[in-house]
């Protein structure tokens, strides 16, 4: 049965914008931008991230004493207008060298993320796509790796390169990747059998294409978040290191060689202990916070 057309009638097209309800259309960054800054506990990370990281560039340009240089006659200082932290018992001003030590421990931090990200992606991609006998050979030689304690690895590479920076980026370097090769092949196992994998395949793609072009970057999320959760570990562990007398070489002076000096003369002078070791904590807490943020900001599952 044919409608009677008397039953329908053609609507202005002015009214077209008043039934327009539909909200304004946002990217996965865009929404996951959104609710990052909804997280009041990630923003004040963030932050603190940021001023820390100005701090450590510019900060020692603008002081009036240098990190090295010694005055026997000021040893041992009360926190002052002259040392705002300090001094050591060498006579060199404590808030000069918190953040001159802030640049060791942060590039430590932030290099060895670097090389966590590009090992663990490039190791973890070929597992997860390649599958077969190719990922169980490499994920053996990960789970036989990552059965022992990572500190543990870096101890005995810094017993055998000796202390210094360039040697702490490689003894980092060398182990702090499985953890990402983990997550990486886990999320690629995930990916490969998706259609645009298949489409991509079918016309003749690559796999280094597909894995760098297609599956890596739909694994953004969780490599971010581990990739910031990285930082901090590497600076406690450069920190705990240099406590240690494995870390970086004298004069300079990152936050854990500041705590290990601090640590002499803590009855006398806990200030010395006090200022590096409030650094590495809010540090920590501020990439802590920033990574827990980053971790619900980019889950696709609270995207609303």
């Amino acid at each position: 049965m044919d409608p009677k057309p008397e039953l329908f009638r053609r609507l202005d097209s002015t009214l077209d914008s008043t039934y327009d309800f539909a909200r304004p259309s946002t990217g996965y960054w865009q929404d996951s931008w959104r609710r990052l800054k909804r997280n009041k506990a990630a923003m004040l990370g963030l932050w603190m991230i940021l001023v820390i990281s100005l701090l450590a560039i510019f900060g020692p340009l603008f002081t009036a004493h240098s990190y090295s240089d010694q005055q026997l006659e000021m040893a041992n200082q009360l926190p002052n207008a002259v040392y705002w932290f300090g001094s050591d018992n060498l006579g060199r001003d404590l808030f000069t060298r918190v953040l001159y030590g802030a640049r060791i421990s942060l590039s430590i931090g932030i290099v060895a993320s670097l090389i966590n990200l590009t090992i663990g992606v490039i190791y973890g991609g070929i597992a997860g796509y390649f599958g077969g006998r190719i990922d169980s050979v490499m994920m053996r030689i990960v789970d036989v790796l990552y059965g022992i304690p990572l500190l543990l690895y870096v101890i005995l590479l810094m017993v055998v390169l000796q202390p210094g920076l360039t040697n702490i980026f490689i003894a980092l370097g060398m182990v702090y990747w499985l953890r990402m090769a983990r997550i990486v092949r886990g999320q690629i196992l995930s990916l490969r059998e998706q259609e645009y994998i298949l489409a991509a395949k079918l016309i003749g793609a690559s796999p280094w294409r597909i894995i760098l072009r297609h599956l890596v970057p739909n694994s953004m999320g969780p490599i971010i978040v581990t990739m910031t959760l990285a930082i901090p570990e590497a600076i406690f562990t450069e920190a705990f290191l240099s406590f240690i007398g494995l870390g970086v070489s004298a004069p300079m002076a990152s936050w854990g060689v500041l705590a290990s000096e601090g640590v002499t003369s803590l009855h006398s002078y806990p200030f010395q202990l006090f200022y590096p070791a409030l650094a590495i904590s809010i540090t920590m807490l501020s990439f802590n916070f920033l990574g827990d943020g980053l971790r619900d900001a980019l889950d696709p599952r609270m995207r609303k």
